[in-house]
């Protein structure tokens, strides 16, 4: 033996080494330097329309929050001039002169239509991602702990069968009428519940992938639970929580919308709130600008919202990384 190894030109201290099983070694692969996210935007800027997509998001985050403040919205700035109230777009800017704030008419108070709709576009853009923002985060964090705790599972499943029975919007209208329809009482009423369908969906699909071939490997290896699920769960879920992000802030949207519709929503002129107080111009001939402006512009902002993060989602697949 030690004759081969002679012929061989190499040392036994070369050729047999102690092997040390630490945790920190033991996920170490030779492989190829890979960045997750750069290939996530690799993959998402890939599509062109997902550049036309962005920009148009980028249009209207830019005008519901810079235009506001650049203009300044006053809905009774004309209310003493009968002759501005109601007008069309081509009879507003032969009284006004050509603008921007009277490409769309003006309203029932003679206020543009234009800023009043990027007015309300912030308050219900900004109300959607500060719900988002919170249902998400307690969702994760308690829909993974919930499904890695098996005592956690059966309180927790329990609470969802009582809680998750009960209507969404239902809950939301009872707890306006018994707080002040302002804005954070929206939020809280948006949350405080809107979380635990997000727990439930992130709990089963932590449930499959826990078990799976490639995570009892790490344990037999000696790794962590923690980082089993930081570099093994946590990158195959980051696609469905994009995914799911999807299209939870755009509900919150279309909730807010529906809820100001039927008179129950916030006292702020958010886009539900305008197109509330322009319910009777819809079929009054000549207002119609006033209607139907705010409801194409809250369809166009709920479907580039969701657009952009379902591709997101799927860019953020690993699989569609090859």
């Amino acid at each position: 033996m030690k004759e081969d190894l002679k012929n061989l030109g190499y040392s036994e201290e070369e050729l047999f080494k102690p092997f040390d099983n630490s945790s920190l070694n033991s996920e170490k692969i030779t492989a190829p330097r890979y960045s997750y996210w750069q290939s996530v935007f690799r993959v998402f800027f890939k599509k062109k329309i997902n550049i036309v997509i962005l920009s148009l998001l980028a249009i209207i985050i830019l005008f519901a929050y810079v235009y506001p403040l650049i203009f300044e919205y006053d809905p009774f700035a004309n209310i003493m001039n009968t002759t501005a109230k109601h007008l069309s777009p081509s009879k507003a800017i032969d009284k006004f002169g050509f603008s921007l704030r009277y490409i769309l008419g003006t309203g029932s108070s003679g206020q543009p239509t234009f800023d009043a709709i990027w007015y309300g576009s912030r308050i219900s853009i900004s109300l959607a991602f500060v719900c988002a923002a919170i249902n998400m985060t307690v969702g994760v964090i308690i829909g993974s702990i919930w499904g890695f705790s098996k005592k956690v599972d059966i309180f927790m499943t329990e609470v969802y069968n009582v809680i998750g029975n009960v209507p969404y919007l239902l809950f939301i209208s009872v707890m306006v009428m018994i707080f002040t329809a302002n804005f954070w009482t929206m939020v809280l009423a948006m949350t405080a519940t809107g979380w635990l369908g997000i727990a439930y969906f992130i709990r089963t699909q932590v449930v499959i992938i826990r078990d799976r071939e490639y995570n009892l490997a790490s344990k037999c290896l000696g790794t962590s639970t923690f980082k089993i699920a930081i570099k093994n769960i946590l990158p195959f879920m980051t696609s469905v929580i994009v995914t799911l992000l999807a299209t939870e802030i755009p509900s919150y949207i279309s909730y807010e919308v529906f809820l100001s519709y039927i008179g129950m929503g916030l006292s702020d002129m958010s886009l539900g709130r305008l197109i509330y107080a322009s319910e009777s111009a819809m079929v009054t001939p000549g207002w119609g600008f006033e209607f139907w402006s705010p409801v194409a512009v809250s369809a166009i902002i709920t479907i580039v919202l969701y657009v952009v993060g379902q591709n997101l989602g799927d860019a953020s697949d690993p699989r569609s990384h090859m």
